[in-house]
């Protein structure tokens, strides 16, 4: 006798397909190990980020048994320390910028799809606004209307703008998207008989539509990590992020452009860095865009 077939939900069937994409798998493992190194940056390197080896000046990369794995930049602070804080900054930044994103964009997003009518209009016009602007522009441009009253803001403050700056102009993708959805499940048999039944709107949103909104939502928070890593190391490579001494990859790779001809190592780790956690981000966002597509389930 041949075995039952076992059917599965979709998000398990997602996480199935998921798990047999080498490429994700490997993406995946590479997320976790740098946000484990960017977490445990005290653990895993000898000096801080801020510390200055008055010794040895633009050193050459070393073994591991040495000093300075990755070698030393033009101030003899440690490449190998300043990469893996700069991984904790840059992945803190867009953590905390994609929850902003986030927030506005569904809560947008589904108050917009759900009503309908007058207020939907209303804000999917702003939606279009913030879309008339390049996102990075706008980014650069609040970030020096910020600054402008200083010419150089404590550190905690830095961090504060750039939350402001890429927040602001990085949800208008999310709130189409969520809307969008929302106004397609919306007509659905339960969200009717939710209504029938007198459930109250917030239950509605919170209950009903935004957890079947979740695979889209998830597809798409991958896609604003990738753009606010690369955002976030644009504007501390224009001195308008991350500011002194807190380390960022962008701000490493234009430090090391006055030296990138006699030490190229200097530019070299954080452009690699940069390019491989984005390619990364990109490759787990397409497999989950695939896994989470109704239409390629068996």
């Amino acid at each position: 006798m041949s075995k039952p077939t076992v059917s599965l939900s979709p998000s398990a069937d997602a996480w199935r397909r998921l798990r047999r994409n080498p490429i994700a798998v490997v993406a995946g493992i590479y997320l976790v190990l740098l946000l484990t190194a960017a977490l445990g940056a005290n653990l895993f390197t000898r000096y801080a980020y801020d510390f200055h080896d008055t010794q040895r000046y633009l050193t050459n990369p070393s073994p591991p048994d040495h000093n300075h794995w990755f070698g030393t930049d033009a101030l003899g602070r440690d490449v190998f320390s300043r990469l893996l804080f700069g991984a904790r900054v840059s992945l803190g930044v867009t953590a905390v910028v994609v929850v902003i994103e986030a927030l506005i964009g569904i809560s947008l997003g589904l108050f917009a799809g759900y009503r309908g009518g007058k207020t939907d209009l209303l804000l999917m016009r702003l939606t279009d606004i913030m879309f008339a602007f390049p996102d990075l522009l706008l980014a650069i441009l609040l970030s020096a209307v910020v600054r402008s009253g200083s010419d150089a803001l404590p550190g905690w403050l830095s961090l504060g703008t750039l939350f402001f700056a890429l927040g602001v102009v990085g949800w208008p993708g999310m709130a189409r998207l969520v809307r969008g959805q929302t106004l397609a499940l919306r007509e659905k048999e339960y969200i009717e008989a939710a209504r029938a039944a007198g459930v109250p709107e917030r239950d509605i949103l919170l209950r009903h539509l935004l957890p079947n909104l979740s695979g889209p939502i998830i597809v798409q928070v991958t896609q604003d990590v990738a753009a606010v890593i690369l955002a976030e190391a644009t504007l501390s490579f224009l001195n308008l992020g991350v500011q002194p001494p807190f380390p960022s990859w962008g701000r490493m790779i234009f430090s090391s452009l006055n030296d990138m001809a006699s030490k190229p190592y200097l530019l070299i780790v954080p452009s690699v860095a940069l390019a491989i956690t984005v390619m990364a981000v990109n490759f787990l966002g397409d497999a989950l865009r695939d896994a989470f597509d109704p239409r390629l389930r068996e």
